[in-house]
């Protein structure tokens, strides 16, 4: 194994240049401040968490887990997403907070990755979690918001494709019954949209053909309402129509706000977690070929941290949209360049300040000779202001502490 050099820096970590973290924070302000408004407050959880907890609730296999060891030899990992870690202090130290609870929070998580996979390792969540509703109303809410968040951080074109995982798990114990084997490969064809792969498993199972009908009309059941009497023809399964029927009033309730134009029913979708119980949705940018948002409701996780409450929430994949969007480049005011030599140094220095406490940005630079002093006119042709090798890439207002005999 060759040792790195020293520019060199893992697989899956990139570098946020100063207009990449400017955009970046752009996009978390507006989200968070849109999330502050729809009354969630935000959270923030530490880097490291236990294995044996947060690691284990989490979901999230143990082959994507960054683990260490402390040196009291117990497991740790990189947290992985951020709904385990809100789910333990919901449990302890805000299990005396009435419910519901509605958090926010914005975080970078780890997931391990192949190399030749090009996925990230490090990446950014900006979330919500609302806890201690089971209402249709509940999920909708979290749906709508994670609309607004989307076109709060600039992502103009999207949809929201939403899904049940009741719907899909009774509709496979009714296909399937006492073969949860079965059931599971069909879950990951779904999962993968690999539906050739789907088919194929259909093929082997040796289902009636009404069965086998039934099952393949699962993968054209996308669309507005009219999904969900078309979907009651497929089962009879008590689990799969009561789901279909809360899917059916979350989305009433997005008519309400008046955001289903941004929505379809995709009654494949499953979720990349286990821990899903009901409602699960992914956001798609136009522009982007991969999932912006994810979320759904998850009503047995915090059971695990010894408080049975339910809960639901999203999660909106920060960096992935700064890759997405183009139009953050807001005007801003020009910098302001206070120059000065060594006689009146305390008086620019002061002014420095003075401007710096009224809100603007401002830079120093000592000049040592009237030579070095730089002028509109310079900047303005040139674009820009070389001395002794350091480059200022911006055109500045300027006030000069210069003395006549400096």
């Amino acid at each position: 194994m060759t040792k790195p050099k020293g520019f060199e820096k893992p697989a899956g970590v990139r570098d946020y240049l100063p207009i990449a973290v400017s955009r970046l924070r752009k996009i978390e302000g507006r989200v968070l401040d849109c999330m502050s408004r729809w009354g969630y407050r935000q959270i923030m959880t530490p880097t490291l968490e236990y294995y044996d907890t947060v690691g284990v609730a989490s979901s999230t296999s143990d082959q994507k887990l960054y683990k260490l060891l402390n040196n009291r030899g117990q497991a740790l990992v990189l947290r992985s997403e951020m709904t385990a870690p809100v789910a333990r202090v919901v449990s302890s130290l805000l299990k005396d907070e009435p419910l519901p609870l509605r958090l926010s929070y914005h975080a970078n998580v780890f997931r391990a990755i192949e190399e030749e996979a090009g996925r990230e390792a490090e990446f950014y969540q900006t979330g919500v979690e609302l806890v201690g509703d089971d209402s249709p109303e509940a999920d909708a809410e979290v749906v709508a918001l994670a609309i607004a968040s989307l076109k709060a951080a600039g992502v103009k074109t999207f949809k929201i494709a939403m899904g049940h995982v009741g719907f899909l798990s009774g509709l496979l114990h009714e296909a399937v019954p006492d073969r949860p084997e079965a059931q599971e490969e069909l879950k990951g064809y779904l999962l993968g949209r690999d539906y050739v792969g789907f088919r194929e498993a259909l093929g082997k199972l040796r289902l009636s053909p009404e069965q086998e009908q039934g099952m393949e009309g699962l993968l054209r059941l996308r669309g507005g309402k009219e999904i969900c009497n078309q979907a009651l023809e497929l089962s009879g399964h008590e689990l799969a129509r009561s789901s279909l029927s809360h899917l059916c009033k979350v989305w009433e309730v997005l008519e309400a706000y008046g955001v289903s134009e941004h929505v379809l029913i995709d009654l494949t979708m499953i979720g990349d977690f286990t821990y899903y119980t009901g409602m699960t949705f992914e956001g798609y940018a136009a522009d982007l070929g991969f999932p912006v948002c994810s979320g759904g409701r998850y009503d047995n996780l915090l059971q695990q941290f010894g408080r049975p409450v339910p809960a639901t929430g999203f999660s909106l994949k920060t960096n992935r949209i700064l890759d997405g969007v183009t139009d953050l480049e807001d005007v801003q005011e020009q910098p302001v360049l206070v120059q000065y030599d060594a006689v009146r140094r305390k008086e620019a220095l002061g002014e420095a300040s003075r401007l710096r406490s009224e809100g603007h940005t401002v830079i120093t630079r000592l000049v040592h000779e009237r030579s070095e002093l730089v002028t509109a006119s310079q900047t303005n042709s040139e674009n820009r202001i070389e001395d002794s090798g350091v480059q200022y890439g911006d055109i500045y207002t300027f006030v000069s502490f210069v003395s006549e005999h400096g």
